[in-house]
């Protein structure tokens, strides 16, 4: 299937959704807001999608109606902003199809509610999609650990526990099988014709960390368009916080294992073939590394050599457990059905308007 030839350039339009869930990242949200405010590329409009929260969607309607006090600064306006009920059910991926149902540009750029983006983000995403072969454009996420500095048991292999670029990806701009859905971007065409991001698979407001919905939109993308690119330009950076209760064991191990659920239905979704491919040769090739490069620190005494390979261990140990046990629920229940195009009326989310695995 060949899509429309989609719109290039300078002026290509970028809209932004953030989605958010909760109060107690109010500062983080207005710091997200702001970053995405100070682009180089402007954005041609931000849409934060509340999910099922009327407090917080009150607050921030409330907040960006007020009128800005003093003088306007020098240059252009800010993008057009506007605050959204998520129309579908509790979760990120009804929060985001809801943003991309509403979304009028030829981009819609995805950023956390706990990030804030660098200066030129957009632009690097917008020079990526002057080729229009590009369908799906990511950046490179780093770490702001709140306790101020990384916990020395913390293998870099696993930072996408945390949300953000993990040791094993290649640098530069670079293909991938997946992007990482806090710092993405996708073609609005790639929606049209491969549908919005599959409800069932991703965090969905329960304590368990799920993930890995935009490694199936990615899959799934590349198995309806057999030529698209999809890309990391590690230029297009972002800042990602991480909390304390993130620096800790028990999570660690908890989002593992959650991960390893999230790829089994994944996997049955779009195929094993495909769902897994990238997660082998991660498994292969760079947690060996790992460990040993944690066991040679260890014997040079270094600190925290030796915890980080156990930490390696541990996390692999916990992902194929996750797995494993989660293709026995998946074979006991329906397949998670991608939805349809955005657009569509019977696609949820919209009739009423992806911490990412490793890439």
């Amino acid at each position: 299937m060949t899509p429309p030839r989609p719109a290039v350039g300078p002026d290509l339009r970028i809209s932004v959704v953030i989605c958010v869930h909760t109060e107690d990242r109010w500062e983080d949200i207005l710091a997200a807001v702001a970053s995405v405010r100070a682009q180089s590329h402007p954005a041609h409009e931000l849409l934060l999608v509340v999910d099922h929260h009327q407090r917080l969607l009150d607050r921030l309607t409330e907040h960006f109606a007020r009128a800005p006090g003093g003088a306007r600064p020098p240059g252009p306006p800010p993008a057009p902003l506007r605050v959204l009920a998520n129309a579908g059910p509790r979760g990120l991926s009804a929060g985001r199809n809801t943003g991309i149902a509403a979304a009028d540009g030829e981009v819609i750029a995805f950023l956390d509610d706990d990030a804030v983006a660098e200066r030129d983000w957009l632009r690097h995403f917008a020079a990526a999609y002057a080729d229009p072969a590009v369908m799906a454009v990511g950046g490179r996420t780093e770490p702001v650990w709140e306790s101020g500095r990384r916990p020395l048991w913390f293998p870099e292999e696993f930072d996408w526990v945390v949300g953000c670029t993990y040791r094993g990806l290649p640098a530069g701009k670079v293909r991938v099988r997946n992007v990482l859905g806090g710092n993405a971007s996708f073609r609005r065409v790639a929606f049209d014709l491969a549908g919005g991001f599959t409800t069932g698979i991703g965090r969905d407001g329960d304590r368990r960390p799920l993930g890995c919905e935009e490694t199936e939109l990615c899959i799934r993308i590349s198995q309806v368009l057999p030529d698209a690119v999809l890309l990391i330009d590690d230029r297009a950076v972002i800042h990602h916080r991480v909390p304390a209760e993130r620096r800790r064991f028990r999570y660690f191990h908890g989002r593992a294992y959650a991960e390893g659920l999230s790829k089994a239905l994944v996997a049955r979704s779009v195929g094993a073939r495909d769902g897994l491919a990238a997660e082998r040769r991660h498994t292969v090739r760079v947690l060996p590394a790992g460990v040993l490069r944690g066991v040679r620190d260890a014997l040079l005494g270094r600190p925290g050599g030796a915890a980080r390979a156990g930490a390696i261990v541990a996390g692999a140990a916990a992902a194929a457990g996750g797995y494993a046990w989660g293709t026995v629920r998946a074979r006991a229940k329906p397949t998670p059905l991608p939805p349809g195009p955005v657009d569509d009326p019977a696609c949820g989310p919209a009739a009423a308007a992806h911490e990412g695995a490793p890439a």
